[in-house]
This record gives structure tokens, sequence and C-alpha cells, in this order.
């Protein structure tokens, strides 16, 4: 999930969870500073003092908006609960905002006029986790943009803002923004994974037979025993919100609308092989986050274990290659001889 990005007092939950109990699916670039090796500030500390600000403040703002169109790079955003909308360029700036009918009607200009350049007959949309914004699955999305011929549309939600529900309602927006001749395919990591089940439930079956593939990375399919954990300690209980609370005291409510894909989907898990895992907070193998064994769905056309962090998947080059394998081939395919296991 993601970087210090919640305002206080929710950025100390994160931290809280990071540190401690990491929840579920809550791996904050704060998870690095807690647990990892600390980076080399800059020969120039104004240079990165500043750089972290700037990126604090992209980060925290990331958890305000959701996405409800998405062409490109270019996005109409609204502030979930709200009728607040605003237009985003490629490079994130915001070039209108007023009403979300008003700016979605402008959006539909810029279309009109070629300023957005329209779809390719394939459509990949890549989904962030819990507590994290777009640019954690930058390193995925530049991967699989430079290898394959479709357009990568990264999907931003605010998830501490609203439920699983809200989420789900956001990508069907987006998704009925495309060309109906657009063929679809997801790549997500953690709960993003959860989102599209979730509109999975909500979701006609003709626009669901346009999915070709998905490719999950990390998912907490059974839920998060980092999350129970979460949910015996009142403090962390109480601060949890959004989505996040779902998951720590909702979770056999809302696992009941979460459908199991109907076309080929393939897990990637991250693990050491072992009885251990990367925690000793878990039993049994893990990426720090969530247990092996919480990721796995019945119906799956490939499983993979690789040994990477949760929170490191998007910046594997073992985990990119099984990703753009399987969507174009519907299996994993991967010479690392670091991959644990694999389905036949």
């Amino acid at each position: 999930m993601g970087r210090l990005s919640l305002t206080f007092p929710r950025s100390l939950f994160n931290c809280l969870l990071g540190r401690a109990v990491t929840l579920c699916l809550l791996p904050l670039t704060l998870v690095t500073a807690c647990g990892a090796e600390p980076a080399e500030p800059e020969a120039e500390p104004q240079h990165w003092v500043g750089k972290l600000l700037v990126d604090f403040r992209a980060a925290t703002d990331a958890l305000e908006w959701s996405d409800e169109r998405i062409i490109g790079d270019w996005r109409v955003q609204r502030r979930p609960g709200t009728a607040d909308g605003r237009i985003l360029d490629p490079e994130d700036q915001p070039v209108a905002s007023g009403s979300l009918s008003a700016c979605l009607s402008q959006f539909a200009q810029l279309e009109s006029t070629g300023q957005i350049p329209p779809v390719t007959t394939q459509a990949v949309i890549v989904l962030h986790g819990l507590g994290e914004g777009r640019q954690s699955m930058k390193p995925l999305a530049a991967h699989l943009q430079q290898e394959l011929d479709a357009t990568i549309m990264s999907f931003g939600y605010a998830s501490p803002r609203a439920g699983l529900a809200a989420h789900a309602g956001s990508l069907a927006a987006v998704i009925a923004g495309l060309p109906q001749t657009a063929s679809i395919s997801f790549v997500g990591h953690s709960m993003g994974n959860l989102v599209v089940r979730r509109w999975l439930q909500m979701a006609d079956t003709q626009t669901i037979a346009r999915v070709r593939r998905m490719v999950m990375l990390g998912p907490p399919n059974q839920g998060s025993d980092l999350a129970r954990l979460a949910a015996g300690n009142p403090l962390l209980a109480a601060l949890a919100a959004g989505a996040a609370r779902e998951l720590v005291l909702h979770w056999e409510t809302v696992s009941r609308d979460l459908r199991t894909p109907s076309f080929e989907y393939g897990i990637i898990a991250g693990g050491k092989g072992d009885q251990h895992g990367y925690t000793s907070l878990l039993q049994g193998d893990d990426d720090a986050v969530v247990r092996v064994a919480e990721t796995r769905l019945e119906g799956a056309d490939d499983f993979l274990i690789l040994p990477v962090r949760h929170s490191r998947m998007m910046e594997s080059e073992a985990v990119q290659q099984a990703t753009l394998e399987f969507l174009k081939q519907g299996r994993f395919v991967t010479a690392d001889s670091s991959a644990v296991e694999s389905l036949p």
C-alpha cells in the first residue's frame, strides 16, 4: 500500500500499522522508511528535502480524489462523497475544476477536438493498493506501456475516503467511458484486486465479456491476518477509515460481494518459499503484509511465488516480466530461477 500520505492522525495510524502490524495491505513507503535501510540523502540537503515535501503533497492529494474518467494519462476526478470534480493533464496538473458534471462536459470537448488521444483497441487498467496513489504503480505501468500494444491506464481511488463499493463504482464509471469496442485487462496490486472483484458484482455480463485477463499482485483474496490483528487493537481499529475500516472490522460482510473472475486470471504472491516468510507476525510464508495462503483464489489459471516484498512488487523486474507474459499468453513464463512455485 503506500507511502507517508495520510494526514494526521491517520498518518500516525499508518505508521503504527506499517511498523507494528503492517496493516492488511498498507505497505506505505513508510514501511520502507521504518523497516528498510534508509536512503542516502542527496549532496544538497535542500534538494532532497524539497523533493520529500513535493512527494508528500502529491501522495496526500492522491488520497483525496478518485478517477471517474480516464483516457490515457488524462483524467476526470471526483472527491468522494461530493459533487466536486477536476481535470488533470498527463503531468497531473489541474486544468479545470468545478462540478463533476461540468468537468465531464469539458473533458468531452477536449476529446472531440483531438487534444486527448483516443484509446486503442486494448486497454489495460492498473490499480494500486490501500493507502497508495497511482505513482506507486508507475514502474510496472511504464514497463507494460513499453512492451504492449495497448493503452495503459492507471486508475486512482481515494482508499481512505470511501469503501470498496464506492471505489468499484468509480471503476465502473471509468470503464463506461471507454469505447465499446475496446477489450479490457486488469493488473491489480493488493486492495486494487478487491476493487475489481467488487466491480464484478455490479457489472453487467456484456461488459464483463470484454475483459480478457487479469494479473493479481499480492491480493488479500482471503482477507488478512494483519487486519485481524489490527482489529484487536482498539486504537488502530478506531483510526481505520474507508476501505481500511472494512478490511479491519467488516471483512466477513464485504467479502460476500467479492466475485471470482470468470475470465483468465493469474496470481503472483510474494514469499520466501518457506514457512517463515518476511515477517514473524504472520504464520507461514508471506510478503511481509499478506500471507501466501491469503492470496489464493479458486479458479486461478496460474499461480506464482516470487521472492519479493509486498510494497516492492511493482519495482521487481521478475514481477513485471511475469505480468507481461500472463497478459500476453494467459500463463506465467519466467526464466527467473528465483521463482519458487508455478502451477502447471
